[in-house]
């Protein structure tokens, strides 16, 4: 039986993700369509993916980009659109099938709550939307009769892969693998001096530069273990994390009888962001083939070092305690990374931030959607203040 065409909108279509899951679409024109692409500043790339792919909706999010965007693309049948409330409208269009929720950051986190109210499949690339809201987010799909979320993470891809045709109750433990970043084994002397372009070198993976900085300083783990706790209901003490330099094994799962099954394959974002939108077929694609021959390493693993890189402790204790901690972890990493990608603050700074927002504002048992962004203007506001008295 002929599958259907799939219209997918793309949120943070010019970034990392969005960009290659455009190269997909380009692979696979007749499995996927850009219904719709969405943008926050890139206005350049927007247009040209525009007149490439030409979606029936654009997006951008920076409303001062809006003239441009619609200028550039006023000779074609799309319509264009700009600003935040924008976004939620076309995420629940009738004509779309999938959405990729690949923005950065808590701005993913009402996108994603309105394409599941409106029963979309959801290719679920932005982390901090269940790091904030984990339990939202579960509620909110435990109430639709048709959406679900297909991680795109290749840590949870791998794990998604591994449980199919599994029964959960068998899991003892899910292992994510980590590749330690660009500063695996340094001291915290050599990492107060460490620059942002030294951490933006990552040695396996091509990410934003977000992404980048939370992976070396292995916050991005952090957010894994708990994105990893509420996708697949796994509890925090059994969800390991191992350091995989290689980044060949994306992830792994024990089962009761002790056996382990591993995902393998390139360290590169097009598997899973395929095998999301390809779900539950899987199409042959030429690129990115592995081999363990002609790769010729040893594959390693080793405990990480949590008393170096505190951010990855931060996040399990977040995890434990629940609640808005979480949602205070993340608006204060959000705050701090972007004042060590400007220079503001050290790179050791960042966990102290953290850590010192999360002491200075009150902890709550219960979130809501509205709590979670009062929480996270709250949290930004203190973790702003912080930088500022950077000495």
């Amino acid at each position: 039986m002929e599958q259907k065409r799939k219209n997918i909108a793309i949120l943070g279509s010019t970034g990392s993700i969005g960009t290659q899951a455009l190269d997909i679409i380009r692979d696979y024109p007749d499995k996927f369509s850009a219904e719709v692409l969405v943008a926050n500043n890139n206005a350049q790339l927007l247009i040209a993916q525009a007149r490439e792919f030409e979606p029936n909706f654009v997006v951008i999010a920076n409303k001062d980009k809006y003239p441009e965007v619609r200028e550039a693309l006023a000779d074609l049948p799309i319509k264009v659109y700009a600003g935040s409330d924008s976004i939620l409208d076309v995420v629940a269009m009738d004509c779309v099938d999938m959405v990729l929720a690949a923005m950065v950051g808590f701005a993913g986190l009402l996108p994603t709550i309105k394409a599941i109210e409106a029963g979309k499949v959801v290719a679920l690339a932005n982390k901090e939307t269940l790091v904030v809201g984990g339990k939202i987010i579960c509620d909110k799909l435990k109430e639709s009769a048709t959406s679900c979320i297909l991680p795109v993470d290749s840590e949870h891809s791998a794990i998604f892969q591994c449980l199919r045709g599994e029964n959960i109750d068998d899991v003892e433990k899910l292992i994510l693998t980590a590749s330690g970043g660009p500063f695996f084994g340094k001291d915290v002397e050599f990492l107060r001096n460490v620059t942002a372009e030294q951490a933006l070198n990552h040695p396996n993976w091509k990410m934003g530069s977000k992404v980048t900085i939370d992976s070396a300083s292995l916050m991005n783990k952090g957010f894994e273990m708990i994105e990893a706790h509420w996708l697949f209901g796994i509890p925090a003490d059994r969800i390991e994390v191992l350091v995989h330099r290689q980044s060949v094994v994306h992830s792994m799962v024990e089962f009761a009888d002790a056996s382990i099954k591993a995902q393998i394959g390139a360290p590169s974002m097009r598997i899973p962001i395929q095998y999301a939108f390809d779900y539950p077929n899987r199409s042959y694609s030429p690129k990115n083939r592995f081999s363990f021959l002609e790769h010729g390493c040893n594959l390693t693993f080793e405990k990480p070092d949590t008393k170096t890189f505190r951010c990855l402790q931060i996040a399990y204790d977040c995890m434990l305690k629940g609640g808005n901690a979480p949602c205070i972890m993340n608006a204060a990493n959000e705050v701090a990374v972007d004042a060590f990608l400007k220079g503001r603050i050290g790179f050791m700074r960042i966990p102290e931030i953290i850590e010192s927002t999360l002491e200075k504002l009150p902890f709550e048992s219960k979130i809501s959607i509205e709590s979670c962004f009062a929480t996270d203007k709250e949290a930004r506001r203190v973790a702003e203040d912080l930088v500022a008295f950077n000495r």
